[in-house]
């Protein structure tokens, strides 16, 4: 069995899928590999995904926003009917960042600095969905963007401390550079503050009314057999009920739990997919 993830190794998604790998090879008593396939957060990925047979063979651990964000925003050659959402199984903390000697605490300050001194921002982005914020908060505060696509975390870590971007986008990874010291958080992406940093105010406390939520899922391409789908899920709700693996999850990567099933992760995708489908239409 082959899991695919849309992030470099040692990002926390990828992390994630390797730790998620080895506890399912044991139930099933088969060799899980790990295939990195970046790029496009997710769409690269998405896209080798409906193109391999639905035979259980292949299964996607990605954000859900290949799926419901992107593909009101690019020509794409799949549609989110073309997969089985098996479960979701974390949301990935996240926030935007900059190196600790930056002239300012939030990114409201980053702005604010950038345009007294009349300069451009540089942002490193991960996907279309948290591109499109900074873009839309950069218009509101009149100051112009420059962007750079990463290749998942790490990639924007090092952009970031390197001094290669003023500002990035990035999951649960940044706790531990924040540890170290290389990098602060600016700003919490989700809709609340950060547990493990309280002190960081989320987007909308900085006046933006905005949030970037990275749901992480099990997808599988559509078609798989009932027989094959039954056992996939089988394990899946024995990893849903393990402690460890929830502390694995939580504690660890220090990444939010989720409601896990197949009818709560087709609910959640539909609902996505339409909310961004309205915005969509919206602009």
């Amino acid at each position: 069995i082959t899991f695919m993830t849309m992030t470099q190794p040692g990002a926390q998604i990828d992390r994630l899928t390797r730790g998620l790998g080895q506890r399912l090879s044991k139930i099933l008593g088969q060799p899980i590999n790990v295939k990195n396939v970046t790029g496009s957060h997710g769409t690269v990925m998405a896209t080798e995904l409906s193109k391999v047979r639905p035979d259980g063979y292949n299964i996607g651990v990605t954000s859900l926003t290949a799926y419901t964000y992107a593909p009101h925003h690019a020509k794409l050659i799949y549609k989110p009917d073309d997969f089985d959402y098996l479960t979701l199984v974390a949301l990935n903390s996240s926030g935007f960042i900059s190196k600790t000697d930056k002239p300012w605490k939030t990114l409201k300050e980053a702005f604010a600095w950038h345009k007294k001194n009349n300069k451009a921002m540089v942002a490193m982005f991960h996907g279309a969905d948290d591109r499109d914020v900074i873009t839309r908060i950069a218009k509101k505060e009149g100051v112009p963007l420059s962007l750079i696509p990463s290749k998942g975390g790490p990639s924007v870590i090092k952009a970031v401390t390197g001094g290669h971007a003023d500002v990035g986008y990035v999951g649960a990874i940044l706790y531990k550079h924040v540890e170290a010291g290389s990098i602060k958080l600016i700003a919490a992406a989700l809709g609340e503050r950060l547990p493990p940093l309280p002190d960081v105010p989320t987007l909308r406390e900085q006046g933006y009314d905005e949030q970037v939520e990275m749901i992480v899922a099990l997808i599988a391409p559509k078609g798989l057999d009932a027989g094959t789908k039954s056992k996939l899920l089988s394990a899946v709700g024995k990893l849903a009920n393990d402690k460890e693996t929830q502390e694995f999850i939580t504690s660890n990567l220090l990444m939010r739990p989720v409601e896990w099933g197949e009818a709560h992760a087709d609910k959640t995708a539909q609902e996505l997919y339409d909310n961004f489908g309205r915005l969509a239409q919206m602009k």
